[in-house]
C-alpha cells in the first residue's frame, strides 16, 4: 500500500468520518464546485456502465459526454485491476 500525504490522509478522514448519504452529498457539495460535483457522478456511471459491459459510443451518448472522456475513464478502470 503506498503511503498517503497528510492532505488525502485528511480528506480521506473527513469523508469517512460521514455517518449518512444526506450529509455525504452535503460534504462532496461543500467540497466540489457544481462542475465538479456532476463530473464526478458522471465519472461513478461510467464505471459503472463499463463494468456492465456497455459500448463506449452509447456511455458518451446517454451521458452526454465526450468518447475521449468515457476512454479515460475505462483507462482509470483498468489500471485499478492492475
Amino acid at each position: 500500500m503506498r503511503t498517503l500525504d497528510h492532505y488525502t490522509a485528511d480528506l480521506i478522514e473527513y469523508l469517512l468520518a460521514v455517518k449518512t448519504p444526506d450529509q455525504m452529498e452535503q460534504a462532496l457539495r461543500e467540497l466540489l464546485t457544481p462542475a465538479e460535483f456532476t463530473e464526478i457522478t458522471k465519472r461513478l456511471q461510467i464505471f459503472k456502465m463499463l463494468e456492465a459491459g456497455v459500448p463506449q459510443r452509447k456511455i458518451a451518448e446517454e451521458l452526454g459526454v465526450g468518447i475521449a472522456t468515457v476512454s479515460r475513464g475505462a483507462r482509470a478502470r483498468k489500471l485499478d485491476y492492475e
